[in-house]
């Protein structure tokens, strides 16, 4: 899920990874928007506030936003870098750094909200879009740019698109190379959207607050031991299938040697 890159990823690779993402990035958005009312998984809306402030003249509120719009920048670019830097390291998973960070700063963020006026809420909204930046950088490279998990106005276009096409077998023959991409769109629109209900009922039913976000770090924690010790049990049962093979042969190619008796 994690370790497969480019041509040797599948669609089922991209379907692990995409439902857990977008589950996460779900839990964020909803956990941001009811704590301080602002989009913390993308920056779209931010851009839009930051114009508007500008060309009132409200420069402090409009600096609020570009720090906003920076922090997903930001994160995106640290995660680029943590890629880049160790790809040729064949032995580290490259993709474990960004995640183990976003999960450290998703923990941070609701171990300190539990103290009154520790962190301040437009640090805490930067925060959480620095790891959605995270995410969104990861989760581009690791999938080619199949997949993205943090927010869905790009995934109902590309979803409309390839809809579309299914009533043009002729201009598109590819049909399960398309039906695939609407499957994977489906997925990560439902997961984003089961993220943000459960979310949701955490932070208000269950009352945990911030604290929504230590299910987001814990699954993705998890899906990242799981996803080594699924790889290992397959290295294992590989080499014991290659161990068993060899075995075999070797023992078809020793020929029986026959003595004569003494008379």
């Amino acid at each position: 899920m994690f370790k497969h890159q480019g041509k040797s990823r599948t669609l089922k690779h991209n379907l692990r990874i995409a439902t857990i993402l977008s589950f996460v990035a779900g839990i964020v958005n909803v956990t941001g928007f009811l704590a301080y009312q602002e989009l913390t998984t993308h920056v779209t809306g931010h851009f839009a506030l930051f114009i508007r402030d500008v060309a009132d003249f409200k420069w402090w509120q409009g600096t609020i936003y570009f720090l906003y719009i920076f922090a997903f920048l930001f994160g995106s670019f640290v995660s680029s870098v943590l890629i880049e830097n160790y790809k040729e390291n064949r032995k580290l998973n490259v993709f474990v750094l960004p995640t183990l960070l976003e999960s450290a700063i998703l923990i941070g963020i609701a171990v300190f909200s539990n103290f009154n006026h520790t962190v301040t809420p437009h640090l805490t909204v930067c925060l959480l879009l620095f790891a959605m930046g995270l995410q969104n950088s990861l989760v581009t490279k690791i999938s080619d740019a199949v997949v993205r998990t943090t927010h869905l106005t790009g995934l109902f276009t590309d979803l409309g698109i390839e809809l579309s096409q299914l009533f043009f077998p002729k201009s598109h023959p590819n049909r399960k190379h398309l039906k695939a991409n609407i499957k994977l769109r489906l997925f990560i629109i439902c997961f984003f959207f089961m993220g943000g209900i459960i979310g949701g009922l955490l932070y208000t039913s269950f009352n945990l607050k911030m604290n929504t976000l230590l299910l987001g770090a814990f699954i993705l924690i998890i899906s990242l031991f799981f996803d080594d010790f699924r790889l290992k049990l397959i290295t294992i049962k590989r080499r014991y299938r290659r161990q068993t093979k060899t075995s075999i042969l070797s023992k078809k190619k020793v020929k029986p040697r026959f003595y004569k008796k003494d008379s």
